[in-house]
């Protein structure tokens, strides 16, 4: 079936090309257009099913209404709700959302950016991954309306929403200690990327705090075997720890195929808090405490500051960077309940 372009409606409609694409872009009315000539251009548009052409309205009128999501992997269950929640936002406003998901592949996201600019979004909604700081700066001085969500870079000039990754950590470590726990192991990766960073330093400070010994292991993630391998001889090696709190719940999930395994107990042994949550952990026995972040009111945020961004372009005005950042919350579950409790329930 043939497309419907504007020059078919303007020819079975009678006016100009003109007159129909003020109508469709809903100029109609400051165009003064006729109430007549709007509806039966209208009756048209509906009847042949006509569908713009965005790429081409872009052209017209510099305004895609398109924005560019990139992450480094939107399978993981964080970006991926983000993304559901952002593209809902996104509708509710008229835009469309492309998402890219590049891994650590610089390159692929050196593509994914060229692609975004050659669709001409109007924004765009990034997690950083390391190493294309000069792309993104690139883009920043090209006056693209930008919002950064996750990942923090205090030497780029933009708006950033992000969880308090550090008092998060910080309330969870407490957490533990409040209940009897004080040989507290905190499992990372080896990475410069700021969020991970902050979550290091919740714990270090609160464990600094109380007076007890860091218990640190920063894994160089290359895959999930590997990981498991890491944390298995990192918790045979050092027998005196009694809770775990891990940086990130792909690092929880690594950690949970012990329980597959005859090295169960070295998890069931001790108390587990994961970064982020997911719905395994609410049916494993014991439960999993985790760190929730906030996520429905983090992809809030970056709509709207993205929204201000792309009308103060629209108005030649500036608008001074923002930096949000949201609490999470504690769920607190069975894996870190009091230590007293746990021992009088191994008695009875």
């Amino acid at each position: 079936m043939q497309k419907v372009s504007i020059k078919d409606i303007a020819r079975i409609s009678g006016t100009s090309v003109t007159t129909v694409s003020f109508v469709i872009n809903g100029k109609a009315k400051e165009k003064h257009i006729s109430e007549s000539v709007i509806s039966k251009i209208e009756k048209i548009v509906a009847e042949m099913a006509y569908k713009p052409n965005s790429l081409a309205r872009g052209l017209r009128t510099g305004k895609s209404k398109i924005v560019g999501f990139l992450v480094d992997d939107i399978s993981k269950p964080f970006f991926s709700e983000i993304a559901r929640h952002i593209d809902e936002k996104a509708s509710e406003h008229g835009y469309k959302i492309i998402f890219g998901s590049i891994g650590n592949d610089k390159e692929r996201a050196r593509d994914m950016l060229k692609i975004f600019s050659e669709r001409q979004v109007d924004g765009y909604i990034i997690a950083l991954p390391e190493g294309l700081e000069n792309e993104v700066s690139s883009l920043l001085d090209s006056k693209v309306p930008m919002v950064f969500f996750d990942r923090f870079l205090p030497e780029i000039n933009a708006d950033f929403v992000l969880t308090d990754n550090a008092k998060a950590t910080a309330d969870a470590t407490a957490h533990l200690v409040d209940n009897g726990f004080n040989n507290i192991a905190f499992i990372t990766i080896e990475t410069a990327q700021q969020q991970m960073l902050d979550r290091l330093e919740g714990y270090r400070n609160t464990i600094k705090r109380f007076g007890l010994k860091e218990n640190i292991l920063k894994i160089v993630y290359t895959d999930q075997k590997t990981t498991v391998g890491k944390i298995k001889s990192f918790l045979l090696e050092n027998k005196d720890i009694d809770a775990v709190l891990f940086a990130a719940n792909y690092l929880t999930m690594s950690a949970l195929q012990l329980f597959k395994t005859k090295d169960k107990s070295l998890l069931t042994s001790k108390a587990l808090i994961s970064f982020d949550d997911f719905e395994l952990l609410e049916f494993i026995s014991p439960s999993i405490t985790s760190i929730e972040q906030p996520i429905k009111a983090i992809a809030g945020q970056i709509f709207q500051l993205m929204l201000k961004r792309l009308d103060a372009k629209k108005n030649d005005g500036l608008q001074e960077s923002s930096v949000i950042k949201l609490p999470a919350s504690l769920i607190k579950r069975a894996s870190t309940a009091a230590k007293l409790a746990k021992k009088v329930k191994l008695v009875s």
